[in-house]
């Protein structure tokens, strides 16, 4: 059965008057209320008109038309050669004189309705449409927005691996959540790693401890790479994102997200699973060495070939505070224990260049605090913080560990250094154990030396590359696993 529905005089110029020939149309439709009753169509000519008619229908009705279905009508439209303009042919009721839509049912257009046609009366709600989760939250590292997130996916080898974070490590999974055991010195090799085609400047451990299997390296062959280093020594993600050599890398404090500077003056922000680059901060400077702020990680402090170190918020994408000494060059950052304070060290060699070897900085007011702390002229490439004391340690080119107090004024302590080793012009560096009883460093021999911090005496030595080892760090989670690094490109994992 066949119901009416009465429609108000049309403006258009193509509706039927009854002077001229009929146009083609669908004529067996039947409308209840508002929603439309389909039976049949013909051919694709007929399904235009339907679509017509129908989209006429909801436009009299206020039904919802998503741009989906938009483009779905005027696809049809373009293969019939029809107006996109919506408009309909009507019948005229010989009883009533009022005109009335027939359009016959045809499976394109009760499609199109059955999905994406959506009423609205006065109990219902609009329907919103649907925002992917990237545009809803602004990309975050530890819940941190990056304003200046570019949405740029980095170039990585192979597939992205969204599984990285979510495998689990059997070698881990007993001792998770146990007690740090004492530290034992690594005597056999466990895994050597040669993927990269240059040196290798640092190695890291990935912080949070069931995601501590993974290592992070950078190097001077302008990649990043992640390795399963404790369960299979294989790589993998490769991160190719700058145009120069890596020269520093961090691990975010949750691990899912890095921070890489590199000598093409760019620190970048990547996530860890798929390999897009979420903020791209370009300095002036070619970057040497960054640092998180703690507490906030938000904002990190990087330095290079300048006497300028800025600190940046990822949030806006800006540089918040500039520290400026007359220098030429900054070496190494290290935040002190309370997070407000920060240490940098310098290249400076001329001869009243003594008083600005190692410099402490107000974080807040870019004030510098102190540049009395190092009297004696070597540079010192690398700083690093004891995990319970108050003590912060700086490698020097004087082939010797100097020992400071992290608390002012920053006293170098003359009754204890670790020496022996040899540095020779390398950026080597060092790094206590989790548990404070052991120093270690590389050297420019490739030997890994283990000091006794307590004593400050070698308790032994580790041949582990054959040509300078530039890094050595200690595994967080478990107490006889370390990471070192050479200037062949070779990474090893020692047990």
């Amino acid at each position: 059965m066949t119901s009416l529905v009465a429609y108000e005089d049309s403006d258009s110029d193509s509706e039927n008057d009854g002077s001229g020939p009929e146009t083609p149309r669908c004529s067996n439709v039947t409308i209840n209320g508002c929603e439309p009753n389909f039976s049949g169509c013909s051919s694709l000519h007929r399904e235009a008109d339907c679509v017509q008619d129908v989209s006429r229908h909801a436009i009299r009705h206020n039904l919802n038309i998503t741009s989906s279905v938009r483009t779905q009508i005027e696809s049809v439209h373009k293969v019939q050669n029809v107006p996109s303009s919506l408009h309909s042919y009507h019948n005229v009721n010989p009883g009533t004189g009022q005109r009335y839509a027939q359009v016959e049912h045809c499976p394109l257009v009760h499609n199109i309705q059955k999905r994406s046609f959506q009423l609205k009366d006065s109990n219902s709600r609009a329907v919103k449409p649907y925002v992917p989760k990237r545009l809803r939250v602004a990309p975050s590292v530890c819940g941190m927005d990056l304003g200046n997130s570019s949405g740029d996916e980095v170039n990585t080898m192979g597939e992205v691996d969204s599984t990285i974070l979510s495998e689990d490590s059997v070698t881990l999974r007993a001792h998770l959540g146990t007690r740090y055991a004492a530290t034992e010195i690594p005597r056999a090799v466990l895994f050597q790693m040669a993927a990269h085609q240059g040196p290798v400047n640092k190695v890291q451990w990935c912080p949070v401890q069931q995601y501590s299997h993974l290592l992070l390296s950078a190097s001077m062959d302008h990649t990043v790479k992640i390795w399963n280093a404790v369960d299979t020594g294989k790589c993998r993600k490769t991160f190719m994102s700058h145009g120069g050599a890596v020269r520093d890398v961090q691990w975010s404090p949750c691990g899912s997200h890095i921070l890489t500077g590199s000598f093409d003056s760019e620190a970048h922000v990547t996530d860890v699973e798929t390999g897009q680059q979420l903020g791209k901060l370009r300095n002036e400077f070619k970057i040497t060495c960054l640092s998180f702020l703690p507490g906030d990680h938000n904002i990190f402090v990087c330095g290079g070939f300048s006497p300028e170190v800025k600190a940046w918020d990822t949030r806006i994408g800006k540089v918040i505070r500039s520290y400026k000494a007359r220098i030429q060059q900054t070496l190494a950052i290290q935040f002190l224990p309370e997070g407000q304070e920060f240490v940098t060290s310098s290249d400076c060699v001329s001869r009243d260049s003594a008083d600005r070897t190692l410099i402490a900085w107000d974080f807040q007011t870019a004030a510098k605090i102190s540049n009395q702390i190092y009297q004696e002229r070597y540079t010192c490439p690398s700083l690093t913080l004891h995990p319970k004391d108050h003590v912060f340690a700086a490698q020097t080119n004087g082939n010797y560990v100097a020992l400071f107090s992290a608390q002012r004024p920053y006293k170098m302590n003359k009754k204890k250094r670790f020496e022996g080793h040899k540095v020779e012009g390398y950026a080597v560096s060092c790094e206590f154990s989790p548990d404070g009883t052991l120093f270690a460093t590389g050297s420019s021999q490739g030997i890994v030396y283990f000091y006794s911090y307590a004593t400050s005496r070698m308790v032994r030595t580790l041949s582990a590359h054959k040509q300078a080892c530039v890094c050595v760090t200690f595994h967080p989670v478990l107490p006889s696993v370390a990471a070192t690094c050479d200037w062949s490109g070779e990474v090893a994992i020692w047990h």
